[in-house]
């Protein structure tokens, strides 16, 4: 028997479903033509009008939405409300230190809630349970949209947000939740404080843990049920389209349930825009159907996934996609964090004294992501001091750190020592087994 919060949503006949997402989909173009200008000029360039969307077989008549579009529109340009009903602002870091901004009216975080009670109750999460939300709470979408899924599925909610892993622990211990929600990074670096102080499997009550916001492998999953004592789920979603709660795991553990209802899901070739086959990895598209504040017209992901062939076991009839196992752009995943080699660049260049090329190594050691920035000097910086050298290097990581909002190592490298490139300058190399 396999746990399903929204039986109704959840399982209903996929001729009922497209009829729905025909319906949502044909009022969402009409709402964003009457209130979004950019939109519109946007539809009037594709020569689509809000009467040409009659059906989701109308969905690749309109245009692609991208990141750029929702930078150009900064802060709330892309917004089809006004301010007066927008009751949360979340933002996620981008290529040029702008921010992407996403805003939620009161019923978009009541679709939140209802998405992220989908996930929990997957895992079989329910009134009487008890959960600890270990996600930063503040812009980043993970903690609050975790605790909003907790609350609406009515267990009680412990805000412990991150850090402080002695704190943690002591919560997993004396307050007994049976529910965690946290990076997979996270999860293993409490329990390996577990282990170090002692603190028995038998001293904690978690039965279940929703673990996303970065990649993670099949081995991390079984390491963290082995550790931890649990069942791992695994979570997708991005501030754009939600936060947490666009797509989730279930029982059976064999793909990402998307939230159709309210996301339509297409997956396409990044280079021709067309749909790829059912089981072909492609980049991931949605539409966001049902929100107010920032209904998205097929908006690009840049995650790679492919839809998965055949309906679930479990009994729900939405689509499924892999574990997404890359990026059609060069953004980095660290740390629950997007980073971009573009902004190491920006730093660099406003620093002087180091030459146009660096690179970027990510390695997960412990179970923790790290990252290393290589910054190739001048033959003239080269030259200087060592407290000189030693004051450059303070300076380039306080901007670098404080530009990406994670720690980061700087080393700086002799001139000449990166490697050039004849093509497209490598600026990462990940060495992390994420697939």
């Amino acid at each position: 028997m396999y746990h399903i919060y929204n039986p109704k949503a959840e399982t209903m006949p996929v001729a009922q479903l497209r009829e729905l997402q025909s319906e949502r989909l044909a009022d969402m173009v009409r709402r964003v033509w009457d209130n979004v200008p950019y939109m519109r000029r946007k539809l009037e360039q594709a020569g689509v009008t809000p009467d040409d969307i009659r059906t989701i077989d109308d969905l690749t008549k309109l245009p692609f939405t991208v990141k750029q579009d929702l930078r150009d529109n900064y802060p709330f340009g892309l917004f089809a409300v006004p301010m007066e009903e927008v009751v949360r602002i979340h933002a996620s870091s981008g290529t040029t230190g702008k921010q992407t901004v996403v805003g939620y009216t009161a019923a978009d975080m009541a679709l939140w809630g209802e998405v992220m009670a989908r996930t929990l109750g997957a895992g079989g999460v329910g009134r009487g349970d008890i959960g600890h939300i270990s996600y930063g709470y503040g812009l980043f979408t993970g903690g609050l949209g975790g605790n909003l899924g907790s609350e609406t599925i009515g267990a009680a909610t412990i805000p412990a947000s991150t850090g402080n892993t002695r704190r943690q622990a002591n919560i997993l211990v004396d307050f007994k939740p049976t529910f965690l929600l946290c990076t997979p990074s996270y999860a293993l670096t409490i329990a390996e404080f577990l282990e170090e102080n002692g603190i028995k499997l038998s001293d904690l009550s978690l039965k279940v843990g929703f673990f996303g916001a970065e990649p993670w492998t099949e081995n991390m999953r079984r390491e963290i049920e082995r550790r931890l004592g649990l069942t791992a789920f695994d979570i997708y979603g991005l501030s754009e389209v939600i936060g947490p709660g666009v797509a989730y795991e279930c029982e059976a553990h064999n793909g990402l349930h998307v939230n159709e209802d309210h996301f339509i899901i297409e997956i396409i070739d990044p280079d021709t825009g067309k749909p790829v086959p059912d089981g072909t990895p492609g980049e991931v598209c949605f539409t966001c159907v049902t929100k107010q504040a920032l209904p998205l017209i097929r908006y690009r992901t840049r995650d790679v996934a492919a839809k998965l062939p055949g309906q679930c076991v479990c009994g729900r009839t939405s689509c499924r996609i892999s574990k997404p196992s890359g990026r059609t752009d060069d953004m980095l995943i660290i740390r629950g964090v997007n980073v971009f080699p573009s902004q190491i660049e920006s730093v660099l260049l406003e620093m002087g004294g180091t030459a146009p090329f660096f690179q970027l190594i990510v390695e997960r050691i412990n179970n923790l992501d790290r990252l290393t920035v290589l910054v190739e000097l001048t033959e003239e910086a080269f030259s200087s001091e060592v407290k000189v050298l030693e004051d450059m290097s303070r300076s380039i990581h306080r901007a670098i750190e404080s530009t990406l909002g994670i720690a980061v190592e700087v080393k700086l490298v002799v001139p000449k020592s990166i490697t050039r490139a004849e093509g497209k300058a490598v600026r990462v190399i990940d060495k992390r087994d994420i697939k």
